[in-house]
């Protein structure tokens, strides 16, 4: 299929929002600090539904929760997990005229990484909790799920030690593309992978080691006389929570074009996006640095049959920094 993709690009940098205070980005603290990566730079502390608790009071306690392990120096959220993040599952269950609590840890790729219980609370009081309940309970919490962080870290020191201080390009977890028709969402996934190769980055498929992550996501929007809008969505993010920036890719076809075969469509539209994920992570950061003619290898190859790629878009500064 030799079509040219006109990928427009938007570089958006964006700050990551919440509702809970996030002092730790380039500065860890005192715990976070000795928790080398992996584990992890940041906890996700989803709503949980199991915590025989109504919405409002399960909301409360996943913010207790984070903010009890803010307190402990461990970088924390109350929502649902980033690429990149671990997750702490929190349920309880009713023994007798008690109910226990019980947290699991789970690293970035969804392996169990310890389960801890916690202490039993007098059922009679949890069927209606006051903030002061709450808070003794999220303390409680997060000082078992700091001592599951730091299991964890000494369980992979053991295991792997020289993975800790490898030197190499930077590491991206390449989630699977989703939402696109036909064979794009494994075609597009396929050829990111190898463009962001040819930009001195290592896409991985899992999280553990990776230090940034690149989501794609597809939308088709049919519009007028036969023609279909497609918007490629590339969401960058660092392991610490932090949304680095965007890359959106839109262009009009011929509707039904894609419904089954991508082909240099997709060749074109990966190598478009590994230009705009590279300079996110620039700006982050990221690169390794130039050598001494202050050249970087990063050429993509050509693509196939000749087709066109469109001009790469220049990536918008950080937020806060000088255009």
């Amino acid at each position: 299929m030799k079509r040219r993709f006109l990928a427009g690009l938007a570089l958006l940098a964006l700050a990551a929002c919440g509702d809970l205070p996030q002092p730790f980005r380039g500065n860890p603290g005192g715990m976070a600090g000795r928790l080398v990566a992996p584990p992890p730079y940041r906890v996700a502390v989803p709503i949980p539904d199991a915590a025989m608790l109504s919405g409002t009071e399960s909301e409360a306690f996943a913010r207790a929760i984070a903010q009890a392990l803010l307190r402990r120096e461990v970088p924390a959220v109350a929502e649902d997990p980033l690429p990149l993040d671990w997750r702490l599952s929190v349920d309880m269950r009713l023994e007798g005229n008690r109910v226990v609590p019980r947290y699991a840890l789970f690293d970035p790729d969804g392996t169990p990484q310890g389960v801890a219980e916690g202490s039993a609370i007098p059922a009679r009081d949890w069927s209606r909790p006051n903030a002061a309940l709450l808070a003794d309970v999220a303390n409680d919490a997060a000082r078992r799920a700091a001592d599951l962080l730091l299991r964890a870290e000494a369980a992979r020191k053991s295991s792997a030690p020289s993975a800790l201080t490898a030197a190499g390009p930077p590491r991206v977890y390449l989630l699977p593309v989703r939402g696109a028709p036909g064979d794009g969402n494994e075609s597009l996934t396929a050829r990111m992978r190898e463009a962001l190769g040819d930009y001195g980055i290592l896409a991985q498929d899992v999280a553990d080691g990776a230090g940034f992550a690149a989501d794609g996501r597809v939308n088709v929007v049919a519009t007028a006389r036969g023609m279909q809008r497609v918007e490629i969505l590339w969401i960058v993010s660092r392991r610490d929570g932090q949304d680095l920036g965007r890359v959106l890719q839109m262009n009009e076809i011929p509707a039904g074009l894609l419904d089954r075969f991508w082909g240099d469509i997709a060749f074109a539209a990966a190598a478009e996006a590994a230009g705009g994920v590279q300079r996110v992570i620039e700006n982050a950061g990221g690169m390794p640095a130039r050598d001494a003619s202050g050249q970087r290898a990063q050429q993509p190859n050509a693509a196939p049959g000749g087709l066109a790629l469109p001009p790469r878009a220049a990536a918008l500064p950080r937020p806060g920094a000088a255009p």
